[in-house]
């Protein structure tokens, strides 16, 4: 089973930054893509931004030229810096995984979304 950690968020001023980390740990798997989603008060949960394992990004269009996701392959971990936030950027932040699992014989199993505890970010005015 995977296990995806996150970490940062916290409290920041409207126009301020914050940076958020993903770990992914365990053993026997492969990581496909890697996201990030919020779900704000009163919201349902919404992509954020995606980074395939091509390392193609994309992004919701409320985030586009203010929020910029990596990911470092061979460690299995990615980040969302997040610039100039608004207070309707407060949410809590998830970070995601699409899994395959993989056995001593190399064999992949059928992908599923594993996903981090969530982290706070809280934008004040």
């Amino acid at each position: 089973q995977v296990q995806l950690l996150e970490s940062g968020g916290g409290l920041v001023q409207a126009g301020g930054s914050l940076g958020l980390s993903c770990a992914a740990s365990g053993s026997l798997f492969k990581i496909d893509s890697m996201s990030w989603y919020r779900q704000g008060p009163g919201k349902q949960r919404e992509l954020v931004a995606r980074a395939s394992s091509g390392g193609r990004a994309t992004y919701a269009d409320s985030v586009k030229g203010r929020f910029t996701i990596s990911r470092d392959s061979a460690k299995n971990t990615a980040s969302l810096q997040m610039n100039s936030l608004k207070p309707e950027d407060t949410a809590v932040y998830y970070c995601s995984a699409e899994v395959s699992a993989i056995d001593e014989g190399n064999n992949y199993f059928p992908p599923y979304e594993a996903w981090g505890q969530g982290t706070q970010v809280t934008v004040a005015t």
